[in-house]
């Protein structure tokens, strides 16, 4: 495998032009949708008490599929920076993420998923140093509220080991996505390749994990495997590839208000394939989420310079 240079970090371009756009956007989001399957594939396909196990199978075979592919190895100091991001984003992130879609409904454990916008504003100030902005945290409490609308029931069942590993997920995970924009992406490596120097660690890591606490593997049916599949190739490979892409070519804060997609579209796919209804409440939960959404997009709002013709006239009228 080749080796890539590792010094120069990605300006968050494509071709020359600025990766933050509505096509980037869009492409990013296509990550949250894909994780949206998660929860209806875990409880309708995967055989229970195999959380870890699902998680393996989600990060390694993907991870040394994009090796393969790219045949680019990390250099230098981005070993240890690109495990610790596998550990955070993959490796502890599958298991708590896993673990809460078992033990709670799929609404609660979404719910709980949904807090990571509020954190990584958190974190933007502490790791990256940015002002605090109040509109963020103000439209990520917003973007709970409605996800806790759409898929929280009355019937919703609390699990404490359930809800203690939602939180945590969520707080890995935003803790994941801030130093991978902290860190950015060396020059010359691709998105393929930076996800799967990602998966690959997060998997090995599993690997000791999952034998230790869950024993031998289960068995895998038919249903199981298609399941299994999914989650690897198209929500762990094609969607990791996207989400590191939009991570480090766009605002951090903007790509976490994206996570509110996925418990969005676990709900839809609950209603459409389970046969659970959307009521009014759920519907207007769905508009809060969608306005989060929408203004996690936003560009922040910056003064308005006046014109120097303009700034001269008045000065002039002034001193007159």
């Amino acid at each position: 495998m080749r080796n890539t240079a590792t010094h120069t970090i990605s300006t968050g371009t494509t071709a020359g032009r600025p990766y933050g756009n509505l096509a980037g956007t869009a492409a990013t989001a296509l990550a949250p949708v894909v994780w949206g399957t998660t929860y209806i594939i875990t409880t309708e396909f995967l055989p229970p008490g195999h959380p870890l196990f699902a998680g393996l199978l989600r990060s390694l075979p993907a991870g040394l599929i994009a090796l393969a592919i790219t045949r680019t190895l990390p250099r230098g100091t981005w070993w240890w920076k690109a495990a610790a991001l596998g550990v955070l984003n993959i490796g502890l992130f599958f298991p708590f993420l896993f673990t809460a879609a078992e033990r709670l409904p799929g609404g609660v454990a979404a719910t709980l998923g949904a807090a990571q916008p509020i954190i990584v504003a958190a974190l933007a100030v502490m790791v990256l140093h940015e002002r605090p902005s109040p509109r963020r945290f103000v439209w990520g409490a917003v973007g709970v509220v409605g996800v806790g609308l759409v898929v929280i029931g009355p019937a919703a069942a609390f699990d404490a080991v359930g809800i203690g590993a939602g939180l945590a997920g969520a707080v890995v995970m935003a803790l994941g996505v801030t130093l991978t924009k902290r860190w950015g992406r060396p020059a010359g490596v691709g998105p393929t390749a930076f996800a799967g120097w990602q998966l690959t660690p997060g998997g090995l890591f599993l690997v000791p994990v999952t034998f230790l606490v869950e024993g031998p593997p289960p068995a895998i049916d038919g249903t199981a495997a298609i399941g299994y599949l999914w989650l690897g190739l198209v929500g762990g490979l094609l969607a990791y590839v996207l989400w590191f892409r939009g991570v480090t070519a766009l605002p951090v804060t903007s790509v976490a208000v994206l996570g509110l997609i996925s418990p969005m579209v676990a709900a839809l796919l609950g209603a459409l394939l389970l046969g659970q209804t959307l009521g009014p409440i759920q519907l207007l939960g769905f508009a809060l989420s969608l306005a989060s959404i929408v203004a996690g997009q936003l560009p922040p709002r910056t003064p308005r310079r006046r014109r120097p013709d303009v700034l001269a006239a008045s000065e002039h009228h002034a001193a007159a």
